[in-house]
């Protein structure tokens, strides 16, 4: 009889920018195996992860890792709600907020590394018109990039910045009537966010309160900002800071309900769709473990912005200097 746990891998080939074919070498060298009954399996199509997970279920794993991003996540998590399978994460994704609100390592040999040292705790998830996400969703200008980053066929932090100052240009903000726990408002709002976890991805604070293990959702109201607003808006993003900003309304809440004047785009997880004008988004108690760092409180805590920016340079390709051609005499 044994005490080692049963642990999966499930790794997203198409997930992010980077290459996995070294992933199943990194797992191998730094999984604990005196912890861990180790297997690897890639997924080959889209839905495939989630047909992985559910086999794991049945067939009795302790752990089943999402090796990707947002995506993938969601994909892996759906299944394993309400299960006793836990969640592990190894980042590879684009933005990767569900792994950095746990405080998970970028680097892959160092997220195993956190692994083995995890324990499975229970958190929250919301549900997005009876849609599964654990990051965050929304409707407004965020929904809109996410759907034609999606469509760029390209994917990280560069591409993403590219649609963001494309769609600022085209983009109209709406008018919504919104419902927070029976309390009725209307807002002309650029985007609403409503997060389990803190940020979008890429330490973009979206939802300043959130936490994994309260029962509620944090929710961001961003109405309109003028061009000369901007500067101090990111910044604010990106310095867990958004709820400082007079056109932010934070709030958090068990359900919402969002109305708008017709069907349009939506986001979870960073995954685009469309859905109906009226939208029900709720949060689910203790519906998911995952493993967590021992003494993990639910809660994110921020990267300052200058680690933010070497984090950033540290993920961009050396760039290639050409030297010139000289003719050097020769040596008789």
């Amino acid at each position: 009889m044994t005490d080692k746990k049963k642990i999966l891998f499930i790794i997203n080939p198409k997930s992010g920018i980077q290459s996995k074919k070294n992933i199943p070498s990194v797992v191998d060298k730094h999984i604990d195996r005196n912890r861990y009954d180790l297997s690897v399996e890639f997924t080959a199509y889209a839905g495939h992860a989630s047909e992985i997970a559910a086999s794991a279920v049945k067939n009795g794993y302790d752990v089943v890792v999402a090796v990707g991003g947002d995506g993938t996540i969601n994909e892996v998590a759906g299944v394993l709600v309400h299960t006793d399978t836990a969640l592990g994460v190894v980042p590879c994704g684009s933005g990767n907020g569900f792994a950095r609100h746990l405080g998970i390592p970028m680097d892959a040999g160092k997220a195993i590394d956190f692994i083995n040292r995890a324990e499975p705790v229970t958190i929250d998830y919301g549900r997005l018109n009876g849609k599964p996400f654990f990051c965050a969703c929304g409707v407004g200008f965020d929904a809109l990039v996410s759907s034609d980053f999606a469509k760029s066929g390209s994917r990280g932090l560069a591409t993403y910045i590219q649609k963001t100052l494309i769609d600022w240009v085209k983009y109209k903000p709406e008018v919504y009537e919104v419902v927070l726990d029976s309390v009725k408002k209307r807002y002309k709002a650029f985007l609403i966010a409503c997060g389990n976890a803190s940020q979008y991805g890429n330490n973009a604070y979206i939802t300043p309160f959130a936490s994994m293990r309260d029962g509620l959702l944090s929710v961001s109201i961003l109405e309109p900002f003028t061009a000369v607003e901007v500067p101090f808006v990111v910044t604010q993003l990106f310095s867990n800071a958004l709820d400082k900003n007079s056109r932010t309304t934070t709030v958090t809440a068990r359900q919402i309900t969002i109305k708008r004047k017709n069907a349009g785009p939506v986001h979870y997880d960073g995954e685009p769709a469309m859905m109906d004008a009226e939208l029900k988004i709720e949060a689910v108690s203790d519906g998911l473990k995952v493993l967590a760092a021992p003494g993990w409180d639910g809660t994110c805590k921020p990267l300052p912005l200058y680690k933010q920016f070497f984090d950033v340079i540290g993920t961009l390709p050396a760039p290639v200097i050409p030297l010139p051609k000289l003719k050097l005499p020769l040596r008789e």
